[in-house]
């Protein structure tokens, strides 16, 4: 794979020199010489470290630093430095900056430090497997998801635990998934429970396990999930539907590291990573007393904020077409995509659901499709919204024209003099408006002892 370098400096000669060095080290290298000209950049491409000076005009190194820490806090920053700027420097990589060097340098030297970066925040692709197998189920190129999984991926390869917000529908599972491929524990298991699904009464079986005898209905000894994922990952989702009397036991498995089936007198080692997930507000939960604290904090080690579908709309095309590849084999349909009218439907829905609704919308087109091309109307049925046409402004603007006319004219009942008086128009300048509309006001009068509102 090649890396994307980001360089920022404001010496023409020494940029130049940087970018040649870079490039022929195999780097993909933008090189730009201002900080506003970096923050631009990195609007448009995410690379993987970004390499400035500190002494930059306008905004120097060290203001840009803290952007890129505040919006891309996974990205690594490598300060350049003079030697009247080496406290700062000093100071910022207390603050995040991976490392600095001081001018002049060694070209070995920062070679060195770009790749411990790399290592760092890319510790799979620097170890020459493949870069994406870890992320391939998630699909996107919306830059809020690619930052999401850059820090995905940076937290997976520690044991901490991680809790994922967001939206129901928005794949919360998917992210816990590619974490756990992502982590040391890949080849173990990866085990899912939905806490909000499973009775109270069940919940602690299903978790903990139970004895042979332990309650009516056991009729053997039953391994809880805890143990199912020993050494792999155990992922709790709608951790915050978890009954409270249950939120103590699980606190004393996470400070422990063991369980004790229902019924059982000892309790059992087990070595499983944490990942849980929500859509309810956490803290407002434990506002109300609704959600332990010392859970949280044992849950939260790291947290990770999935956005919605209406935020990564740039994601629903891509989303959509992924989903028709796989449900036309599915249906047996030659399916090629979406016509325009219904991609354009498709991008300004609400999605209230998310991406699971969108799979949904595009499962039930896929069904119902006779066409190779999926049109609106399908699409907007799916959507249950009314079928609107969409035209143009000049069709638009041609089609009021004609319907205030032709209401006009059922209001005189085709009297000419009266339709162009309350139009404000005269009668000649009228009549072309008739003309051109194609209608005759004779069409419009009623004639006498004739009801026209009778069958």
């Amino acid at each position: 794979m090649s890396f994307k370098l980001l360089l920022v400096d404001d010496d023409a000669d020494l940029l130049s020199l940087l970018s040649m060095r870079l490039t022929a080290a195999g780097y993909q290298v933008t090189a730009v010489s201002s900080a506003e000209e970096a923050l631009a950049r990195l609007e448009v491409d995410r690379p993987h470290v970004v390499v400035s000076d500190v002494q930059l005009p306008g905004r120097d190194g060290l203001a840009l630093f803290g952007d890129i820490r505040s919006r891309f806090p996974a990205l690594p920053v490598i300060l350049l430095t003079a030697h009247g700027t080496i406290p700062d420097a000093v100071e910022a990589t207390s603050r995040g900056v991976f490392t600095y060097l001081t001018k002049p340098f060694d070209g070995k030297a920062l070679l060195d430090k770009i790749a411990e970066a790399l290592a760092l925040s890319a510790p799979e692709q620097t170890q020459g497997l493949a870069p994406e197998v870890w992320r391939e189920p998630i699909v996107s190129r919306s830059r809020c998801m690619a930052e999401l999984l850059a820090e995905a991926k940076m937290v997976a390869a520690s044991d901490a635990s991680v809790l994922i917000h967001g939206e129901s529908g928005t794949g919360k599972e998917l992210l816990a998934q590619a974490i756990h491929r992502a982590s040391p524990r890949a080849q173990r298991p990866f085990v899912a429970v939905n806490c909000g699904a499973i009775p109270e009464n069940l919940l602690e079986s299903e978790l903990f396990g139970h004895v042979k005898g332990s309650f009516t209905g056991a009729v053997a000894n039953h391994r809880g999930l805890f143990q199912a994922a020993d050494g792999g990952t155990l992922f709790l989702d709608e951790i915050g539907d978890m009954p409270a009397a249950l939120q103590v036991k699980l606190l004393r498995v996470l400070q422990e590291r063991s369980v004790r089936p229902v019924g059982a007198s000892q309790a059992v080692p087990v070595n499983a990573r944490i990942l849980s997930a929500t859509h309810r507000d956490l803290d407002q939960a434990m506002r109300e007393g609704l959600f332990r604290e010392d859970l949280f904090y044992r849950l939260n080690v790291v947290s990770l904020t999935l956005p919605s579908l209406a935020d990564r709309r740039e994601d629903i095309p891509l989303l959509a077409n992924h989903f028709i590849a796989k449900l036309a084999a599915k249906y047996n349909k030659p399916l090629n995509g979406f016509a325009p009218e219904a991609i354009k439907a498709l991008l300004t829905a609400s999605w209230p659901g998310n991406v699971r609704q969108l799979f949904n919308v595009v499962e039930q087109v896929c069904a119902l499709a006779t066409t190779a091309l999926i049109p609106l109307n399908l699409v907007q049925r799916a959507l249950r919204i009314p079928s609107v046409e969409v035209l143009s402004y000049a069709d638009a603007r041609a089609r009021f024209e004609r319907d205030y006319l032709v209401g006009l004219l059922k209001l005189t009942d085709g009297n000419v003099a009266d339709a162009a008086r309350l139009a404000d128009r005269n009668r000649t300048e009228f009549y072309r408006l008739l003309q051109k509309n194609g209608l005759t006001p004779g069409q419009f009068r009623v004639e006498p002892g004739v009801d026209p509102v009778a069958d």
